[in-house]
């Protein structure tokens, strides 16, 4: 079996630099999340890309990727359906508009019904 071949992504983004003033620095995400009273949700359905299977869209979540994805895991858990959390974005498989609403509303989001 062949040895895996190394490409730059593997180094974790650090190149070799001759100059010798140059300081490496670490990118820090101090991003702070929101309280659930000041999140402006949008909830759609989305079809488009996906073999005409539906897709039930939150966008809108202002803060740190690590809470977006504890959201996404509850709501898929609550909704009882698969789904994923990319781009700042949850996607949870089926029509389950009014039941997310219903969810992020009783934890104190502001929710609105966005697209057709």
């Amino acid at each position: 079996m062949k040895p895996k071949k190394n490409s730059l992504s593997d180094l974790g983004g650090i190149m070799y630099s001759t100059n010798p003033e140059f300081e490496y620095v670490e990118e820090v995400d101090d991003t702070v999340t929101s309280p659930n009273n000041q999140q402006d949700l949008r909830v759609m359905l989305d079809k488009k890309n996906r073999g005409g299977k539906a897709v039930t869209l939150i966008t809108g979540y202002r803060g740190r990727t690590e809470d977006l994805e504890i959201l996404g895991k509850m709501l898929k858990t609550k909704c009882g359906v698969g789904g994923s959390v990319k781009d700042g974005e949850i996607m949870i498989q089926g029509d389950v508009r009014d039941k997310v609403m219903g969810i992020l509303q009783k934890d104190g989001y502001k929710v609105k019904k966005a697209g057709g």
